[in-house]
């Protein structure tokens, strides 16, 4: 993992005493700081190419829900990591946040050192994607590691980098069960913040990407056990 100077982190957040207090404690931690006060000024900002987006829901005229949505079906944006910030905690909200490829939530008022701990293992697990030269292929369903792309013939298929990790995971062990906490540990990593309702929420994203070639069936709930990836259907 590269040192915190190295990364970039776009701010965005319509409250200005809060974007400076961000502001200033991402600068102290080492981090090289963009800042942008909405959504438009937000997508402005992404030709300096951050590292990673900390992300209010509240946002005026487009909201940083919508915001989200847009950079994970861009394909210059959608690998870039989102931290949302929202004064919601409210469970369906953070499903909701997580609906639409964030993958880390805070909600306000927050420790900054919990916050620096969240974006420190949210970057350790985007900078853990492993360069590979391998080709999982199950029934015409091909996963290329090396160009992170989901195949069926000739056509590609549209999942964000989670869900990538999820299945690349899965086909790589077929057949087996795993529980959510153990697919936590193999997908997710080390960060400990990630709750255990949240596989739920990628598995859906998964198979909803998988669904239009008919490949979903193979993602298959174990009840009472977890969930598998099965060659057969």
């Amino acid at each position: 993992m590269k040192e915190s100077s190295e990364y970039k982190v776009l701010v965005v957040e319509d409250e200005e005493a809060i974007r400076e207090m961000l502001s200033f404690t991402l600068h102290r931690a080492g981090y090289e700081v963009i800042e942008a006060a909405d959504a438009r000024e937000g997508a402005e900002q992404l030709e300096q190419k951050p590292d990673l987006v900390l992300l209010d829901w509240m946002l005026p005229g487009i909201s940083g829900v919508e915001f989200a949505r847009r950079l994970r079906s861009g394909s210059e944006t959608r690998d870039i990591p989102i931290i949302m910030l929202t004064a919601r905690g409210e469970e369906e909200n953070k499903l909701k946040g997580f609906e639409v490829g964030a993958d880390d939530y805070m909600t306000k008022p927050f420790s900054t050192q919990e916050l620096l701990a969240r974006i420190k293992a949210v970057l350790r697990r985007a900078s853990r994607q492993e360069v590979q030269q391998d080709l999982i292929a199950v029934n015409g369903l091909e996963l290329d590691l090396a160009g992170h792309r989901v195949r069926v013939g000739e056509k590609s298929l549209d999942m964000g980098p989670t869900e990538f990790r999820l299945l690349s995971f899965f086909m790589s062990h077929a057949e087996r069960v795993f529980s959510r906490d153990q697919l936590l540990d193999q997908v997710w990593g080390d960060n400990v913040y990630i709750e255990d309702r949240t596989v739920d929420v990628h598995i859906r994203r998964l198979r909803k990407a998988l669904e239009p070639f008919g490949y979903d069936a193979h993602i298959q709930t174990v009840r009472g056990a977890g969930y598998r990836f099965s060659r057969q259907i």
